[in-house]
């Protein structure tokens, strides 16, 4: 395995939970896609990610392939291993060994959960319409465990400093919570710079879920390892984030 492929979680995950996310180093794509790829519908030859899927399943060691999203920013919420690839939903919960769960990312917030029994776990893709629509909620919900057995861990996502948005994403979350308010520093005219980080904190906690770990990556400055919707426009690449429940070998 190319340890410059993946970043691992950095998080107290118990025993048998693995949890990462890729890089765009050490794969098969070329010009600015360069070169691990995972993202079938970024314009990016098809087979080429394909090849790149493949060999992110045998670099883990996955008996079958995670199953890809078809993401749309809702709060739909599939089940890793009961549904077919390309499920229109924005996150997905297993709670079989080997059946991982995986978002695709370019500036979203990709979160990642499991309990504390290592039992069940979860992935998010959670862009500002799906934090404000509700999508970790759902996640945890779907989960069927205590929140206060869950923990999260905050994949690369778009620093606040890169991610000016209009007063109407401001005025969407600050209707739901004015706590939020924190989260926007302000922009030029009347637009804001937000903050995924803490707005998912935020919504986590009111949920809660308090054991939340990551955050700190800015997806559009580290050019070097992550691909980025707002950098590259059209042109962008998509990274993965990953959790899974590795099989108990006999």
């Amino acid at each position: 395995m190319s340890s410059e492929r993946y970043l691992w979680a950095d998080w107290p995950a118990p025993d048998g939970v693995k949890a990462l996310v890729t890089t765009r180093k050490g794969g098969l794509s070329e010009a600015g896609y360069s070169s691990f790829n995972l993202g079938l519908y970024s314009g990016d030859d098809q087979e080429t990610v394909r090849a790149n899927r493949q060999l992110l399943q045998q670099d883990l060691d996955l008996e079958k392939s995670p199953l890809w999203l078809k993401q749309v920013h809702g709060v739909e919420v599939a089940d890793a291993n009961a549904d077919h690839q390309e499920t229109e939903a924005d996150a997905s919960v297993s709670r079989q060994p080997g059946s991982a769960c995986a978002v695709l990312t370019a500036d979203c917030l990709p979160v990642l959960f499991c309990n504390l029994d290592g039992t069940v776990v979860a992935a998010a893709h959670a862009g500002w319409k799906g934090l404000v629509a509700g999508v970790l909620e759902a996640t945890v919900n779907s989960m069927e465990v205590p929140p206060e057995t869950v923990m999260a861990w905050l994949g690369p996502a778009i620093g606040q400093h890169n991610f000016e948005v209009g007063p109407e994403v401001r005025e969407q979350f600050l209707a739901q919570d004015s706590g939020c308010s924190d989260a926007f520093n302000p922009g030029s005219g009347d637009r804001w710079f937000a903050d995924l980080y803490f707005l998912a904190r935020r919504r986590l906690n009111r949920h809660g879920v308090n054991q939340i770990y990551g955050g700190g990556f800015c997806s559009c400055d580290q050019s070097d390892l992550f691909y980025s919707y707002r950098r590259d426009g059209q042109a962008s690449g998509r990274f993965a984030s990953l959790v899974w429940r590795v099989p108990t070998r006999p």
